[in-house]
């Protein structure tokens, strides 16, 4: 796909008197990893909850694989090809790796669960991603490390054929080795031809592993870069405000 998976043109977003969103403009590729930063409350969860259908944007044109949707729940997102790992996962702790992976989305055969298929599809989307961290996919999420967890989530989202997955904070709470695995697995989802949205504190993270970095600042889009064309000090006076691109 040469044109955006995503594209968001003059969305807005308001709750009460106070505008977070400030006519958004935004697009995201097949095959590169964006960044979305900016300092709280700068709207990078409102944006996301639009994009995941949680809190439907009031104002603007949003266009999938180009054309124009209405994304308004997050099944309708999901319809689409749009997952999004939040920062908790969204893992039960109870149930192994196969079931998190299928939850909500079970395979059936002949009216009882199809345990081999999904056992042989989760075993598949983990190695797609060159995920060899994982011992057995029969394992219990509550036995797992942060990172392979994080690995879990993301392997979700492929399962699902998603276009474009965005992933909250992926490396918060990790180890350096465990934060190295999960900027791996990003690098290698964006490989296999899938737009990836990141939203991210961490510069060293995101200039490690995006193509591209757009700038909040109090609900607006100050700046969309190629990661290639800027530098960190660059990057932090967008987010404080004391730069524009036009500026």
């Amino acid at each position: 796909m040469e044109g955006p998976v995503i594209e968001l043109a003059g969305i807005k977003k308001s709750f009460g008197p106070v505008d977070v969103l400030k006519g958004i403009d935004l697009k995201a590729y097949a095959g590169r990893v964006l960044a979305l930063v900016g300092d709280n409350g700068a709207g990078k969860s409102t944006l996301i909850k639009g994009l995941s259908g949680v809190q439907p944007f009031d104002e603007g044109v949003v266009k999938f694989a180009g054309e124009e949707v209405n994304i308004h729940t997050p099944r309708g997102a999901s319809a689409l090809g749009i997952e999004v790992v939040y920062q908790d996962l969204a893992l039960c702790e109870n149930l192994d790796i196969v079931q998190n992976m299928f939850l909500g989305h079970e395979e059936i055969l002949t009216g009882t669960l199809h345990e081999a298929e999904m056992e042989l599809l989760a075993t598949k989307a983990l190695q797609s991603l060159s995920v060899r961290t994982v011992k057995s996919v029969r394992q219990k999420v509550s036995s797992l490390s942060g990172g392979q967890r994080q690995t879990v989530a993301i392997a979700r989202s492929v399962l699902r054929e998603a276009k474009l997955v965005i992933l909250d904070e992926p490396t918060a709470a990790l180890g350096v080795a465990q934060t190295e695995q999960v900027l791996n697995l990003v690098r290698r989802l964006a490989d296999n031809g899938v737009a990836v949205i990141i939203i991210s504190h961490n510069l060293s993270d995101v200039f490690k592993v995006c193509d591209d970095i757009a700038v909040l600042y109090l609900g607006r889009l100050v700046a969309q870069v190629k990661t290639s064309e800027t530098n960190s000090t660059e990057v932090i006076s967008y987010i404080t405000g004391a730069k524009t691109q036009e500026g």
